[in-house]
This record gives structure tokens, sequence and C-alpha cells, in this order.
């Protein structure tokens, strides 16, 4: 069973030889700790694979991303990064004030000036190769997008006041990535993902009658574009995300990434285990940076008892943090692969 073949059985329901492995690492592991994940992908190879494109540089582009120091993106947000190998946070979200919203552009350059051509090579050479799944990953995250712009606080705000700056910002975001995403369904990309971070540790950011107005309506529209060009559609969302999954499933998410351990793992496969794919994860929080090969062997047992099932819907995601132990990331997948009452 090939790779590609493996990821659709899973997310079909129609019985993989074993649950796709994924795996997320930060910018860190590729320039300081090579050697070890090269042996962790050669151990456990990993059932997915890119696009073959990614967006071009926007002309506001400046520094390094990931880099101690400051940067700014394509859209002009300036990024503060407290240590190599992190992401970073704005702090200088360039439509802070109302005023500037009227003279910004958007930078339509990253779609425009991509080499989309590239992704059909790339898609040849896979298939006639390794052949593993093909997830394309879209820039799509309105929600934080419009955080990045305006800043965190005054994107609340926003919502919470009804301002109509906002909402006008927020259809421009949407147009901006509808047609990014006419571009991804154009490619041979099996898939394509999109994110907003919803959750905090217990809640979601916004009540829920607020997303299902705001932001529900959009991300139908992404996901029947996607769907229509015959592609599967992969969500992520970090933390407490639990009373959007019904909505997920209803719009048509095939795959969900989320921090399962901020929710109720049981709860959540009584009521969706069979309807949506768990595209991971483990705990990233505790487990995985402080915990002991028991307690992720214990914490891999807990996702499989609650999620596995041989017909499917599961992906053998985690994300490897900077600082994690290596033993960990090694018990992940051995954990994967033992039989299940093998397991703490």
């Amino acid at each position: 069973m090939t790779s590609r073949e493996r990821v659709y059985r899973a997310l079909e329901f129609r019985r993989p030889d074993r649950p796709p492995r994924d795996l997320w690492t930060w910018p860190w592991h590729g320039t300081h700790e090579k050697d070890r994940l090269d042996e962790l992908t050669r151990r456990f190879p990993m059932d997915f694979t890119g696009a073959g494109v990614s967006l071009a540089a926007g002309t506001r582009r400046r520094g390094t991303e990931a880099k101690r120091g400051s940067y700014v993106d394509d859209w002009g947000c300036v990024w503060h990064v407290g240590e190599d190998g992190a992401a970073g946070e704005v702090k200088g979200p360039p439509l802070a004030d109302w005023s500037a919203l009227a003279g910004y552009r958007l930078p339509w350059e990253i779609i425009g000036q991509a080499d989309w051509d590239a992704a059909g090579p790339h898609g040849e050479k896979n298939l006639a190769g390794e052949c593993k799944f093909m997830l394309g990953g879209s820039s799509v995250r309105p929600f934080e997008r419009i955080q990045f712009l305006r800043g965190s606080e005054n994107a609340f705000l926003d919502l919470g006041c009804g301002d109509g700056n906002f909402r006008k910002l927020l259809a421009r975001l949407h147009e901006f990535f509808l047609a990014e995403l006419e571009h991804w369904c154009r490619t041979p990309a099996d898939a394509v993902t999109f994110m907003d971070d919803w959750g905090s540790q217990t809640a979601l950011l916004i009540s829920p009658a607020m997303w299902r107005d705001v932001f529900k309506p959009l991300y139908r529209e992404y996901c029947a574009m996607i769907r229509g060009a015959g592609k599967k559609v992969f969500f992520h969302s970090d933390g407490y995300i639990q009373e959007i999954y019904e909505d997920l499933v209803e719009i048509g998410v095939d795959a969900v990434n989320s921090q399962l351990f901020c929710m109720d793992i049981e709860a959540i496969a009584r009521r969706w285990k069979g309807r949506i794919t768990f595209w991971g994860e483990l705990d990233r929080q505790r487990i995985l940076p402080f915990g002991t090969v028991r307690d992720v062997r214990a914490a891999v047992g807990r996702v499989r008892r609650a999620l596995e099932d041989a017909s499917g819907g599961v992906i053998a995601h985690f994300t490897w943090g900077k600082g994690d132990p290596f033993e960990n990331a090694l018990a992940v997948y051995r954990a994967w692969d033992e039989p299940l009452d093998a397991l703490p």
C-alpha cells in the first residue's frame, strides 16, 4: 500500500494497513538537529509531502523569519522573535489605526508571482516515486491574519463592537484567500489545508454564536471550493475547539488537527469518531517536552483507545518542539506501531 493510498483510506474510512504518519517540526530542527530529524524520518517514514510550490516573496518582506530579532512579513506586519527557531509574535501591526486602511494594499504579488506550474512536475515525480499524499499548505487564516494586521486587542474589540471597518477588511481578506485557493485547486495536490487558532486552553476565544455568524460562512466557501476541485480539506486550530467540531464536520472538513489534550478526548470520540479524521495531535505543552517515554506511550495509548479504528479516521501526527527529547519523539511512532494492549 502506498502512502498516498494509505492516507486516502484513512480519510475515507476504508481500512488502511496502519495509521498514516505525519510530523511537524520547528525551524530549529532543520538547522540544529538535522541529523536526529533525518534519523527519525528514516526509521519512521512519513506519508505526506508538500505540493512542490510556495507563495512568492512579497515586496514588503524584510529580515529573516525564525531568527532572534525582528522581521517584516509580506503583509507589512513587524514580528519580534525572542529565540532562534521560534515563530515570534506581531508587535507592529500595520493597521493598528483604521486611518491606514484606505491606503493599505494586500500583497497580491505573493499569489501572482508564485511558480504554480512547479506543482505539476513535482506531482508527477511523486506519483512515479515515493507516491506520498500531497498536501497543499495555503496561507488562508482570516482570523489570525486580521489579528496580525490590527493587533489582537484591537481585533477583539472590533468583533465585540461590530466595527464596520473590521467587516470591510475581513471581506478583502476573504477575496484574497479565495483567489489563492483557486490556484491551489488547480495543482495536483491531494488536499489543501487552511488554519486559524480558535481556542484558549479551556474555551473558544469568541462565542460559538459569533464564530458561526462571522467566520463559518467564510470557511464554508473555502471547503466548497476545495472539495469542488476533488480535493480533501485539512484544517488546523490550536486550543479548546470542541464547541465547533460539529460545524467543521458540517461544512466538509475531512481532517482536523487540534490539541486533543486541551479537551475531553473520550467525549470527542463518542460524538465524532467515524465522522471526521483526527489529524493528531499529542500533548506538546507537558508530555512531549517534560514527560518520560512511558508518559508518551501512555498518551499515544489514550488517543488510540479513544479514536483509533480499523476502518481509519486517525493520523499519527505530532509536533516535535524545540527542546523536546529525541527519545520522546521516537517513542511516539514506536507506540503507534505497538499492539494497543502493550501500551500503558
